[in-house]
């Protein structure tokens, strides 16, 4: 039996628990943000948005994930 492990992210502020190897994308979709959030960095690198189902982070790593809201 394979045991599962994890890993800490710092999502915007905040530390969530995922699954070791999860990419950016399954991070959006685990926080219920795919097609909410418009960019994406980890620790202050733009991570581009082609680049997000391949984009692995790792335990530790900082995200901020934006989104852009219009006004004025």
């Amino acid at each position: 039996m394979i045991k599962e492990s994890y890993m800490k992210l710092i999502v915007n502020g905040q530390e969530k628990t995922f699954t070791t190897g999860v990419t950016l994308a399954q991070v959006l979709t685990e926080l219920q943000l795919d097609g909410k959030v418009m960019a994406a960095a980890v620790n202050m690198e733009i991570v581009k948005q082609e680049d997000w189902k391949t984009y692995q982070p790792k335990d530790g790593d900082k995200l901020e994930l934006l989104d852009f809201v219009g006004g004025g």
